[in-house]
Order: structure tokens, then sequence, then C-alpha cells
């Protein structure tokens, strides 16, 4: 899916994933993105795209309302300057290791 060039200057804040990946959809998000060790790049595709070349366009952070676990991250993701897509994964002591690593590398501060 091709980026646009539209942005919101005040997103929402969405209550649910759900609601946040519709959202996402809504601007142009459509692409479900998986996060390997390597890079990332659409689910069920071949194709992968360094970290390097990602930039994190939204991030929603969802606590579980009784349990540290259920904290989950919702990104919006742009990468080679086109392609459009998000992350859903699991956030803070639910996930493993190796995976934060990934998501540390992809929710890097901005050059400049």
């Amino acid at each position: 899916m091709e980026a646009a060039d539209a942005h919101p200057k005040n997103p929402p804040q969405p209550e649910t994933v759900t609601e946040a990946l519709v959202f996402l959809a809504q601007l142009g998000y459509g692409d479900e993105f998986e996060l390997g060790l390597d890079g990332l790049g659409p689910v069920g595709s071949a194709e992968l795209h360094e970290l390097t070349t990602a930039q994190v366009d939204y991030q929603f952070r969802f606590e579980g309302p009784s349990d540290p676990g259920d904290e989950a991250i919702v990104l919006g993701v742009t990468c080679g300057g086109r392609y459009r897509g998000s992350i859903v994964s699991a956030f803070g002591p639910a996930i493993d290791p190796e995976h934060a690593a990934v998501l540390r590398a992809l929710i890097r501060p901005p050059a400049g």
C-alpha cells in the first residue's frame, strides 16, 4: 500500500487496539506488518524492509485494566518512504527479549 501525505496533528487516543487499527487503516496504514530479527514486512510476504528504512508515524500503548501482562503497542509505520502498515505487539513484561530489542530499534528517536 503506497503512502499518502496527510498526518493528523492531534490523532485520537483510541481506547482499544481495534480502534487504533481502524484509525490507521483510514489513513492508509492497511498492511499488517510483522517484526523479524532482520527487519519488518507485510505478513505472509517475503518482502523485508530494514529497520533503518522504517519510520514510526503513530504509536499507541494499551494496558490491561488489572494485569500488566496485557500490555500491547500498536504502531503506524512507513517503510522505505512509501509503504504503510501497522504492527501490533505485546509490550512490557510479556515480550520476549529478542522481540523487545527489535522494537527498541524500530522506536528510535528521530535523527537530528
